[in-house]
């Protein structure tokens, strides 16, 4: 459909509006995740309402923390209107559960970090535990290795 000029957003435009940065804006467009825009005859990229959906929708999916892999599937199964949600609903389970996973590791991470904050009592950075269990990960008493 042809883009009319007053209702282009250039590529500024369309960043102010999504909240997504122009070099970004440009990632996206080279891996795929936005359409090319039409180009002014000068060469400047035009976008219109559509984009300004895609990276509200691409944005607001990284802020909740999913994956550009996982956002093209999504975007993907948008493509299909009547389509059920079921498969968009495993997704977000998938993704809850990784989330959740995460803060397990966290948690764990911060237990870890308490703990040997509390067992140093050194003056000096020759004698500190912190650093010794820094250079000695048996030296942890939890598991907190990205899985």
């Amino acid at each position: 459909m042809p883009l009319s000029d007053k209702n282009a957003l250039t590529i500024g435009g369309l960043a102010k509006a999504s909240g997504v940065k122009v070099t970004t804006i440009r990632y996206y467009e080279g891996i795929g995740l936005i359409e090319p825009p039409v180009r002014s005859p000068g060469g400047q990229r035009l976008y219109g309402g559509e984009a300004v959906e895609r990276m509200r929708f691409i944005r607001h999916s990284r802020d909740l923390g999913f994956s550009l892999d996982t956002i093209r599937e999504l975007i993907a199964l948008s493509g299909d209107k009547d389509r059920s949600c079921a498969e968009v609903d495993e997704i977000v389970k998938r993704h809850a559960g990784d989330v959740r996973l995460r803060i397990e590791r966290l948690k764990s991470l911060e237990k870890e970090l308490n703990r040997m904050i509390r067992e140093c009592s050194a003056n000096r950075v020759a004698e500190c535990h912190v650093m010794e269990v820094l250079a000695n990960h048996a030296l942890c008493e939890t598991e907190h290795l990205k899985a």
